[in-house]
């Protein structure tokens, strides 16, 4: 029998190295099958869900993620219900990689499970498969009495980008969970509907820090996001100034005259990242009036706001000669 920290390069004599009884050579022919890239390897760890010591499972767990396709799904739904917190948390995060959306018939099922971490585990391996059939239950959990599994359940309607899902969306942006409200405001980005701007707007005035955070970055990407113009410029007085940060790029994404001043009154505060931003911004709207804040930072101390400073000059330069 070979030692147990040798290495092994393809699946010769696989069967023997996991029948051994050392645990620690089990998971050393695991590691060697997980890293073999060859699809025989994935019966062979399909095997090993079961064996009695909790190590060798985790490390089966780790292996199958190497292998996208339905039988390593299959086997890893079997170690999403491990007993041990440690094996179904490897199993989870090795679904979440899965690409192939054949892997969604065997997963599907433990969106109903009866424990929230493996309908959370489900969930968050079906968003890159982006399977339609997957709404209707994505749509379902989002009553789940977890949050983190409706967390998950937007994170799958996100992704299937379906204006059909927007209804659902915007009561989500009103959950009483932060965290959901959160992930609510950022899926409905993708919508070119009104009533998607508008609670993303709503979201704005969030008694949650980090939802108005949201809120102001995804109107950036919203297709009809220029509506919230003003309330954005609002936000620039918000107390915290990761809002600040994220309604200055919006605005400055969306070219708003109007909200020059605004965002030039950001540039001296004592949070260099927002200085930056608000530098970069003032250069993507390169209105003229502009000027007079980007100078108070032309020679600040820190080198990317400097530079962001000197680019929007330039960008101010440009468009005076190309208007004469």
């Amino acid at each position: 029998m070979s030692g147990p920290f040798e290495s092994y390069d393809d699946l010769d004599g696989a069967d023997e190295r996991l029948e051994a009884a050392d645990p620690a050579e089990r998971r050393v022919a695991i590691i060697a099958l997980g890293h073999s890239g060859d699809p025989g390897a994935v019966p062979l760890l399909a095997r090993m869900v079961a064996d009695p010591d909790a190590g060798v499972r985790q490390q089966v767990a780790m292996a199958l993620g190497e292998f996208d396709g339905p039988d390593s799904a299959s086997a890893l739904t079997q170690l999403l219900v491990d007993p041990e917190p440690a094996v179904a948390s490897a199993a989870a995060d090795s679904m979440a990689e899965f690409k192939d959306p054949a892997c969604a018939d065997a997963i599907l099922p433990l969106v109903r499970h009866g424990h929230a971490f493996v309908r959370m585990g489900a969930l968050r391996a079906l968003k890159e498969l982006r399977r339609k059939d997957t709404l209707k239950p994505a749509l379902e959990a989002l009553q789940d009495a977890d949050p983190a599994v409706r967390v998950q359940a937007i994170g799958v309607i996100g992704f299937l980008k379906l204006e059909e899902s927007i209804p659902a969306l915007t009561a989500s942006a009103g959950d009483p969970d932060a965290h959901v409200r959160r992930a609510a405001v950022s899926a409905l980005a993708f919508s070119h509907l009104k009533p998607a701007a508008e609670a993303i707007t709503r979201a704005l005035q969030d008694n949650d820090w980090m939802v108005r955070e949201m809120a102001a970055e995804t109107l950036g990407s919203n297709a009809n996001g220029l509506m919230a113009a003003d309330r954005l410029i609002a936000g620039l007085a918000d107390e915290f100034w990761q809002v600040r940060l994220k309604a200055i790029r919006s605005l400055g994404k969306m070219k708003v005259d109007r909200a020059v001043r605004p965002i030039g009154n950001c540039i001296t505060h004592d949070q260099a990242n927002l200085r930056k931003e608000a530098a970069a911004a003032l250069g993507e709207i390169a209105d003229p009036a502009a000027e007079p804040y980007l100078v108070l930072v032309a020679n600040d101390p820190d080198p990317e706001v400097r530079k962001n400073a000197r680019w929007a000059l330039q960008r101010i330069a440009a468009r005076k000669a190309n208007s004469s």
